[in-house]
């Protein structure tokens, strides 16, 4: 099992990180998608086939232009924020 860890700057809601997953989940060898809400950091493991760019290409296509991550909290507790209702942001509140 192998993992590659994301920032996605524009998850500002428990929709934004079901869009994220749902974007992510379908690729060939993805077991599990982890969202941290607060810090914008998703991590996918499982027997990963293909390499980041087509993670990345996949939330870009859902709405959510990521980049590959330098860590993630392995501590952080999924948090599920309101949404503020902020337009032109991306995401669902785009």
């Amino acid at each position: 099992m192998n993992a590659i860890d994301l920032e996605v700057p524009g998850m500002r809601c428990g929709s934004c990180v079901s869009h994220v997953t749902q974007a992510l989940q379908p690729l060939a060898g993805v077991g599990r998608v982890e969202v941290d809400l607060q810090s914008g950091d998703v991590r996918v493991s499982g027997e990963l086939a293909q390499e980041s760019e087509a993670f990345l290409a996949a939330l870009t296509s859902a709405g959510y232009p990521a980049k590959l991550a330098a860590s993630f909290s392995s501590n952080a507790q999924p948090e599920v924020l309101k949404c503020a209702g902020i337009r032109n942001k991306g995401g669902c509140c785009g």
